[in-house]
């Protein structure tokens, strides 16, 4: 007997479909020689410390750095993950040889590898599946060309250094700040057990993202605006702008107005050049949770969380991708797609030759292909999608037409202009051939290249009407789930070594699959929040990233370094041993540093707006370039406190204090510095409750708020993975949805409200008595019982 092992039900039921496993046993298919079960996601975790040593249960110093010798498994710690492994472990043990068919990818192949370590089954005769679509033919291509396991070796050996170094690290590091500042906030033991309030999470990717939010925050903070003048002329109705810089006198542009205004504008070169805008390049998930935020603000969580359901009915490919290409064996399925299609959008692709199709290098390249290929739709035909849903599925469907329309192009015009000595210049874009950008109609902005030229001639002049316009510098804006997902995108940029810029150029901070748990990991932990549209971070947010004085923790430099070397494990360059080592290192400086060792008394600090040394003057610090024209200057009084030369030392070193300050009027704040050099307050916390139950996740795909989620254990195990049931503000769902479970009962269905009790009854019996009052959409009133099926409610008449 063959077992076949997948990350979630819903994929085991495409496999099982395709290898006739049809006979439906408890906790898995079975048929045809073959025996197909699931895990829900990481089923098998890392041991925590207390595990090891009981006495481990209780944080102190003393007992760090923990980093344990032979890493050891344990079962997750819930019902469902004991029942369903205990069914996987039964059937591995019996098993003839195992298929592991997990998600392609690090993460996939260290969910098999755990379970098949855990359940005793790790010299047993395996396989790989290499899976990018469920589609009949994706998993008949995937079975021809399976592969024994062994050749995964080496990705599996980058997932586990993965896995171990981040425990470690996130660990040690969380435990090191949460021991040294409890009086942050809260007073309590030194040999107390895990707080149950404020608590100093820390981790490689999560910290580093809250100090993205938190310095572009401050930056927004302390940004100071001035006031600025710009000259401008019409001439045949036709607006030119002054080439030289800004002014930051009104005099002087005015002054520049008056001597324009003598002379008339002469035309003394006129530019037309062709452009082409290429069509955007196929999804990779990062791509589609960026667009689907920009366009409808939808945030992350829900993009990926629609995308998997699509995914999941067979209608798009793998969403969980990093690149943007088609490998080259895909060119002969393109066609059948957008004809498969055709029904969904008939005159988009009826534009399309569909045997003589623009295949280029943006579309197709097997070179910038890792783990999967774009997103793209599978050509099956939707229906019955959800809101969301649909507008993800449309996209996705939009796009790839996109990729294989006609350039956009354009009539770039440019005027080059003069009065006397005062330069101006015109800029007009006529748009000649809309190529692909027809599929994205939008309304035009009226802005100056905007707008339509008549037809000069170089040499003409004559009267114009100039005038000048006052404007404000603006700040920075704040991130956005769209813009922070392209910082998280590109970290690399952030980072000045070269090795480290390229391997973080790949991969950037997080995972595409990743990104958006972590955004909900720092809304959960309270360090950020939504205000509308943008993200910012919370007191706690700012004052973690304040303490924080290990400059790896807060950079990307870290997550680059890894995955540099996680590919050389990949590739077969590196040794697990020799990466581990360097991870076991490098947590024991966390542990050991603190303020007092790391500023060096025998210098000032740097400048924090141009890097130059800062040195001492007859009464403030400043910036050792200031005959260049830095003014940075750093008093040591500040509001009604004296500043200590070493917390001088602290704010140019550190970027903050190592203990708050008490203001005037008596509330206590740590003080840091910013880039633009201006002194900042971050309130002291006030033990802001946590916690990382599953009940309390950020959010639930079919709920909106994060704080109202709350336990219902009291309703009943979930009918897929026997999980808890959590209460959202628009449904009952399984709390293990992060994990793939997408069991949901809405609390109004068909206009109306289910009540607790019928839900209970849904629950445990999986049906209802009959309920009375539903609307049909036509507006007419029925009666049914509901009922449970595969997670999913149905109506019963």
């Amino acid at each position: 007997m063959r077992v076949v092992l997948a990350e979630k039900p819903s994929v085991a039921r495409d496999l099982a479909a395709y290898l006739n496993a049809t006979s439906r046993r408890d906790g898995y298919l079975e048929g045809g020689g073959y025996q197909v079960t699931w895990a829900f996601g990481h089923l098998v975790e890392l041991k925590e410390p207390g595990d090891y040593d009981p006495k481990l249960k209780r944080w102190t110093l003393e007992s760090l750095p923990f980093v344990p010798e032979n890493f050891q498994l344990r079962l997750r710690q819930d019902d469902g993950a004991k029942k369903q492994f205990a069914i996987i472990k039964r059937l591995f043990k019996q098993a003839d040889s195992l298929i592991c068919a997990t998600d392609a990818g690090r993460e996939g192949e260290l969910i098999f590898r755990y379970i098949q370590t855990l359940a005793g089954c790790s010299r047993k005769p395996a396989r790989r599946l290499w899976l990018s679509s469920l589609t009949p033919s994706a998993i008949k291509q995937a079975f021809d060309s399976i592969r024994p396991l062994s050749d995964y070796d080496n990705l599996y050996a980058a997932a586990k250094c993965r896995s171990q170094a981040d425990w470690v690290v996130g660990l040690n590091a969380t435990r090191n700040y949460t021991v040294r500042h409890r009086s942050s906030g809260r007073s309590t033991p030194s040999d107390e057990k895990q707080p149950k309030g404020l608590l100093w999470s820390l981790g490689r990717v999560q910290t580093p993202v809250l100090a993205m939010i938190v310095r572009r925050d401050d930056e927004i903070r302390t940004f100071v605006s001035e006031p600025f003048w710009e000259l401008f002329t019409k001439y045949r109705n036709v607006q030119f702008r002054h080439t030289g810089d800004r002014f930051k006198d009104q005099q002087k542009a005015e002054q520049q107005k008056q001597a324009a205004a003598k002379y008339s504008l002469e035309i003394n070169k006129i530019v037309a050049r062709a452009e082409k805008s290429l069509p955007p390049q196929l999804y990779d998930l990062t791509e589609l949770q960026r667009d689907m935020n920009r366009r409808f603000g939808i945030s992350a969580a829900d993009t990926l969380a629609a995308a998997q359901s699509l995914y999941e009915a067979k209608l798009i490919t793998y969403p969980r991708t990093d690149s943007q290409y088609l490998s080259q064996d895909m060119r002969k399925e393109v066609p059948k797609i957008l004809g498969q299609l055709r029904a969904f959008k008939p005159s988009e692709i009826g534009k399309l030759d569909l045997n003589k199709l623009a295949f280029n290098s943006r579309i197709i390249n097997d070179a910038k292909i890792t783990d999967h290929h774009a997103i793209i739709p599978t050509g099956a035909t939707a229906g019955g999608l959800g809101h969301q849903q649909k507008r993800v599925y449309e996209a996705v469907v939009t796009r790839f037409i996109a990729a294989f329309y006609p350039a956009c192009e354009k009539q770039i015009t440019t005027i080059d202009a003069s009065a006397g000595k005062i330069k101006f210049k015109a800029r007009g874009v006529r748009v000649v051939i809309p190529g692909w950008t027809i599929l994205y109609p939008r309304k035009e902005k009226e802005t100056d290249d905007s707008q339509s030229m008549p037809e000069f001639k170089k040499g003409e002049s004559g009267p114009h009407e100039p005038w000048v316009k006052a404007g404000q510098t603006s700040p920075p804006k704040h991130f956005n789930e769209n813009t922070l997902l392209g910082a998280m995108d590109t970290a690399g940029k952030f980072v000045e070594e070269a090795e480290l810029r390229e391997a973080l150029k790949e991969k950037g901070l997080g995972t595409p699959a990743t990104r958006a748990a972590t955004i909900e990991t720092l809304l959960r932990r309270k360090y950020i929040d939504r205000q509308k549209k943008n993200i910012v971070a919370t007191d706690l947010g700012r004052y973690l990233i304040a303490i924080v004085t290990d400059r790896n923790l807060t950079s990307p430099e870290l997550t680059g370094e890894w995955e540099a070397k996680l590919k050389q494990i990949e590739r077969g360059q590196l040794s697990s041993k020799s990466f581990m080592d360097e991870i076991a290192q490098y947590t024991r400086g966390i542990v050991q540093s603190d303020h007092a060792s790391i500023v060096d008394p025998s210098v000032y600090g740097d400048c924090p707006r141009c890097g130059q040394k800062v040195i001492a003057g007859k009464k403030a610090l400043g910036c050792s370039a200031w005959r260049k024209g830095c003014q940075f200057v750093l008093s040591p009084n500040y509001a009604d406190t004296t500043l200590t030369m070493t917390q001088l030392r602290e704010l140019l070193q550190l970027g903050s204090l190592a203990q708050p300050i008490t203001t005037g009027d008596g509330d206590q704040c740590l003080l840091i510095l910013t880039k633009s050099g201006k002194i900042a307050e971050v309130p002291l916390p006030q033990g802001n409750e946590q916690s990382d139950s599953p009940a309390s996740k950020s959010k639930h795909p079919s709920g909106k708020k994060t704080s109202s989620q709350k336990s219902t254990d009291g309703l009943g195990p979930c009918p897929l993975c026997g999980s808890p049931v959590i209460e959202t503000p628009r449904s009952f769902g399984c709390s293990k949805w992060q994990d793939g479970c997408g069991m949901t009962i809405w609390k109004t269905i068909s206009g109306k409200k289910i009540s607790i009790t019928n839900v209970k009854k849904l629950l445990s019996k999986r049906e209802t008595p009959i309920i009375k009052g539903f609307r049909s959409k036509a507006g007419k009133k029925f009666d049914a019982k509901l009922k449970l099926v595969d997670g999913k409610v149905q109506f019963k008449f």
